[in-house]
């Protein structure tokens, strides 16, 4: 526990001393008049940075990518009630389907006004719980530290998600005597079954064709090491789940991608042939799967390891199921296979695999087209491989486009991949980039965007601008609603509606904001302009002209109904 505090304070104090206590150091947010005391406590505290964002939407976006980067909560707070509470929606579901450890705060009308249809009034309990793993409604100020505490550590309880708080106006003008300002949560980890990890090593023993697909809770247990090491040893293949590339590094010789309808045709091919799938850290969820054996073999015995218990066979059915934290049971496992002969029979497995990883990673470059005229996204994509510094980060957003990218680039360090996995947002991208340079603010940022997404959060350009957070952002600016206009293509006899955009030149606007701006037409300038863009010490928007037919129908599926 922190000191003792022996004077009273009002709820606003008690808010920022509980996230000072937490060892918070930015916190996101709008400002509003529900929240006043609130603000007005942050002003005298050092040890936190208030980032002031321009939308609630786009501040929860930077505070969940913050918290993926960094793996400590990501912080935002909707300072008004209402209005203020609802912009922070999309944002939160997006932390929920991200499984980021997020939590919101928004200041709530006040007690005696509540069900009366007041000013602003909406049923903010109502409104979040679906979207987040709890959502609390503080009652009276002296609740504030135990309930804060409660949600702060919700957040990386278990399996990570955003947890809500709505705090009333007149619970953060009221005042109290608080004994303390942190509460321990102790959280006990159960045993892992020796039968299981027996059964697991008996099936690894009879496997002639084993994989392991890596999701999430390798990266945010960071267990990589312990993964490679276990894959040496077995000499088994490694996947990752989709929209976790970075989770082994490229370097690896084992490691070859990412899996499913999104991912490369090496790394689906051994998880749709696999004689045994090791699920660790991943729900083998929808972008990985599509929930369907067309994207996973069905004839594997599959062991599932999760934090969650509701994700253990959830989507197919497991031969073993654990229900622990990842890097227990890694430690585990490891352990048990020093004394134990474990040859089996994947060495011509394993071969062919690092045969063909070796031609399509070859096949990728010579098929880039480099040379068109008009920018094609391969010919872009390997010339960013090629520039992008290997600390970097890249933030993706939804679309067409960065579609395309999702196995394009390559990651050598866990945590350099953030992309709006299974809510497909889009507008996460530049954002996100924001909140990841924050916790990274000594390596590169790149965020890769539609001009669409762009345009509906380039407001955020002023908070970059005004707290130097500078990253560098790619606009592969098509013109159009990508994703969109190739089923209105493919499956509507291109009757196009709402698809085509007309931006600004977003490379102006950004100089207007006091970033820099560039322009491109020909790819021949990339590198030039983000080598100056690395060292320019501004944010930098690079504007790009690419092929606006250069389109393509990723979910085919959803449109069975119009085939031909």
């Amino acid at each position: 526990m922190s000191a003792k505090n022996n004077h009273p304070i009002s709820g606003g104090k008690a808010v920022v001393e509980c996230l000072k206590a937490h060892n918070v150091k930015y916190v996101f947010g709008l400002i509003g008049s529900a929240t006043m005391e609130l603000f007005d406590a942050l002003y005298d505290e050092q040890s936190i940075t208030f980032i002031d964002v321009r939308d609630e939407r786009t501040g929860t976006h930077m505070a969940d990518a913050f918290a993926r980067a960094s793996g400590s909560p990501g912080i935002i707070i909707a300072g008004q009630n209402g209005p203020g509470a609802t912009n922070l929606v999309t944002g939160v579901a997006q932390a929920k389907a991200a499984f980021s450890p997020l939590l919101s705060i928004a200041g709530a009308i006040a007690t005696e006004h509540q069900g009366k249809d007041a000013f602003q009034e909406v049923d903010q309990q109502k409104l979040f719980e679906p979207v987040t793993k709890k959502t609390f409604s503080i009652k009276d100020t002296k609740s504030i530290i135990k309930d804060l505490n409660k949600a702060l550590n919700l957040t990386t309880h278990g399996k990570w998600g955003p947890v809500h708080v709505n705090i009333p106006r007149d619970v953060l003008a009221g005042t109290e005597n608080f004994e303390a300002f942190k509460i321990e949560d102790k959280i006990e980890n159960t045993k892992i079954n020796q039968d299981d990890l027996e059964r697991i090593i008996s099936l690894i023993k009879i496997s002639s064709k084993p994989v392991i697909i890596c999701g999430a809770g390798v990266k945010n247990s960071q267990t990589q090491d312990e993964v490679i090491l276990l894959s040496k040893k077995l000499n088994i293949p490694v996947v990752s789940s989709a929209g976790h590339g970075d989770v082994i590094s490229f370097e690896y010789n084992l490691y070859c991608g990412q899996m499913g309808p999104r991912g490369n045709k090496i790394a689906s091919s051994l998880v749709k042939n696999a004689d045994l799938i090791l699920a660790i850290g991943t729900r083998l969820g929808f972008n990985s799967t599509f929930y369907s054996y067309d994207n996973i073999s069905e004839s594997a015995k599959i062991v599932q390891v999760d934090i969650d218990p509701i994700a253990i066979g959830r989507y197919f059915p497991v031969e073993v199921g654990i229900q622990n934290d990842v890097k227990i049971f890694l430690d585990n496992l490891i352990s048990l296979t020093k004394n134990k002969d474990l040859k089996n029979d994947n060495y011509n497995w394993t071969q062919k695999i690092l045969k063909e990883k070796i031609n399509y990673y070859k096949e990728r470059d010579e098929k880039a087209d480099v040379n068109s005229k008009t920018i094609q996204p391969s010919g872009l994509f390997k010339e960013l491989r090629n520039i992008i510094p290997q600390n970097s980060s890249i933030t993706l957003d939804a679309g067409t486009l960065c579609l395309q990218a999702t196995d394009e680039f390559n990651f050598f360090k866990p945590k350099s991949l953030f992309t709006p996995l299974d809510f497909g947002l889009v507008g996460f991208s530049f954002a996100a980039g924001l909140g990841v340079k924050l916790a990274k603010p000594d390596l590169p940022v790149f965020s890769l965007m539609g001009d669409g997404g762009f345009g509906m959060t380039v407001s955020e350009l002023s908070t970059a601008v005004h707290h130097k957070i500078n990253t560098i952002t790619i606009v592969m600016n098509n013109k159009s609603w990508g994703a969109e206009k190739a089923y209105q293509r493919d499956f509507y006899d291109k009757r196009y509606i709402g698809a085509d955009i007309d931006s600004p030149p977003f490379h102006k606007l950004a100089e207007i904001y006091g970033a820099k701006g560039y322009h491109l037409n020909e790819l021949k300038y990339l590198k030039e302009a983000v080598s100056d863009a690395l060292v320019c010490n501004k944010p930098a928007v690079i504007n790009v002209d690419v092929d606006p037919k250069a389109l393509y129908s990723f979910r085919k599926d959803s449109f069975k109904h119009r085939s031909k």
